[in-house]
């Protein structure tokens, strides 16, 4: 008589993604979603507004009611736990109160936050009072906060062409309370390093690669979702980091022959990447 085999199956960490849609797929809650896809966890996500945009254009954004968003999140919680958390676009202040709100009343993990407020141009998009809400309420509990260059200069104060410039302010970026920051390099001039500073009082340039096309839309967004799956799933900051840093040059050298009329995405559809373990312990 065959006997019949028991199957235990164990859910694999669950990231939640607070963030905007891009119906493109390189951006916002698709990007996140799909990237915590690659490194094997399970991805969630609570949206904060709904666009339509083409490669050149945002021709539309809705904004999600604060009590929905408020509403997603906790649903999220409480029916599958959350192991890690990460912030896009929040946009407004309220939102960005409201995860903050979250975080304090343990209902979230401290997150890694994206904080979207500038555009390539170096134009801020967003009021300062969500400027203020960022520095007051939800850097301080964040896990890592990942400005690119235009943000950094924001939050610095100062043009900041390179890592060495970065080096330069640790402290202005240590005194914005998180656990640790990193400024992606996608923007400086010449090469694309990426820079960690810890609260801790450790500062180190992550040497990175530019691959030369303009379908890197979302690599942002992938960045902080791929080092947030790391840190959920035990790795530590510097091998996050560099994990997060390949991911993004793997899923930017995949795009980068798309014929595209305009920026378009990064890919996440990358082949034989090995994916992150947790840590048994």
């Amino acid at each position: 008589m065959a006997r019949s085999r028991v199957v235990v199956s164990t859910m694999p960490p669950v990231l939640l993604t607070i963030a905007a849609s891009d119906p493109l797929g390189g951006a916002g809650v698709q990007a996140d979603l799909a990237t915590f896809a690659a490194f094997g966890v399970h991805g969630a996500s609570a949206l904060t507004a709904v666009t339509a945009q083409s490669l050149t254009t945002v021709a539309a954004v809705a904004p999600v009611g604060v009590d929905l968003v408020a509403d997603q999140i906790d649903s999220v919680a409480s029916s599958l736990g959350v192991a890690g958390a990460k912030t896009g676009l929040l946009r407004r202040r309220e939102v960005v109160e409201l995860v903050a709100r979250r975080v304090e009343r343990g209902g979230l993990p401290a997150p890694v936050v994206d904080p979207v407020m500038v555009d390539g141009r170096g134009v801020l998009f967003v009021g300062n009072e969500v400027v203020v809400a960022y520095r007051e309420r939800l850097f301080p509990l964040a896990l890592a906060i990942t400005p690119n260059r235009r943000e950094a200069e924001l939050l610095a104060g100062m043009s900041l062409p390179g890592p060495e410039a970065v080096l330069d302010c640790a402290e202005v970026f240590r005194g914005l309370g998180s656990d640790a920051v990193v400024v992606t390099g996608g923007a400086f001039d010449g090469q694309p390093d990426d820079v960690v500073i810890t609260a801790a009082g450790d500062a180190w340039v992550e040497p990175g690669h530019r691959v030369h096309t303009g379908n890197v839309r979302g690599s942002g967004c992938t960045f902080s979702a791929a080092l947030a799956a790391g840190l959920a799933l035990g790795q530590g900051l510097d091998d996050a980091v560099a994990a997060a840093g390949r991911f993004v040059r793997s899923a930017i050298e995949t795009s980068a022959t798309w014929p595209l009329k305009g920026p378009g995405p990064v890919s996440h559809t990358v082949p034989g990447r090995p994916r992150a373990q947790a840590d048994p312990h």
